[in-house]
């Protein structure tokens, strides 16, 4: 494929979730709070899908197969234990530590739940919502547009870590833009560099990470 048809790709892939993160927000923001509470549910773990609406145009338009994406069922097992083991160790870190010294506040997203349900709904959202769209746009989609236009991993890895960042300034905080280009370039970097860490991997620890920090929120800080 042509680096010109790549360009192409990238920019309205990348265009296409900038505006889908947009009208999820706005969503959210003035339609979602006002409808009954299943159909709330309901809009609110699929409506994030909506991220990755152009990207999966776009993949299936360039011929493309969402399997293509992952590494397939050779050692399934092993990546779903790589993927747990990061997210569990970034939470450990990242979240749980700051909690106990004292600086809950600053890793906290305010989520706060005490019923199971509402546990189960979060976790949905966050690893089959969240995790899966924004890892496959940015890990997936977006880093392979990279690759295929530089040649090289890591000139692919911190510009779609960026991108990733970028994607977050709809929430008007310059602190989180820079976080979670972090965190993005994180991912990416262990996809890259640990055996037997797929997208899939990548997939279920974003969406671990993201669900406990809530989780810790709720049991040891106050509402």
């Amino acid at each position: 494929m042509s680096k010109r048809k790549e360009w192409i790709l990238l920019i309205t892939g990348y265009a296409g979730a900038l505006l889908g993160t947009f009208g999820v927000l706005m969503f959210n923001t003035h339609v979602l709070s006002a409808l009954p509470t299943i159909l709330r549910i309901i809009l609110y773990v699929i409506g994030y899908w909506i991220i990755a609406v152009v990207p999966l145009i776009l993949m299936y338009m360039n011929k493309e197969k969402m399997r293509d994406y992952f590494a397939g069922k050779e050692k399934l097992i092993w990546q779903i234990l790589i993927g747990l083991g990061i997210g569990l160790a970034m939470s450990f870190f990242l979240t749980l530590i700051p909690h106990l010294a004292g600086f809950g506040n600053f890793v906290d997203n305010g989520t706060r739940h005490d019923k199971f349900i509402e546990f189960a709904i979060e976790f949905i959202y966050f690893v089959f919502s969240v995790s899966f769209v924004e890892e496959f746009v940015f890990r997936g989609f977006i880093f392979r547009r990279l690759k295929n236009i530089t040649g090289n991993n890591v000139i692919s890895l911190i510009i779609s870590s960026v991108l990733f960042g970028f994607l977050h300034v709809f929430h008007g905080n310059i602190i989180q833009v820079v976080i979670t280009t972090l965190l993005g370039a994180f991912w990416c970097f262990c996809r890259l560099k640990i055996k037997n860490c797929s997208l899939l991997s990548v997939i279920i620890a974003h969406g671990i990470y993201d669900f406990m920090i809530g989780v810790w929120a709720s049991v040891l800080l106050k509402p």
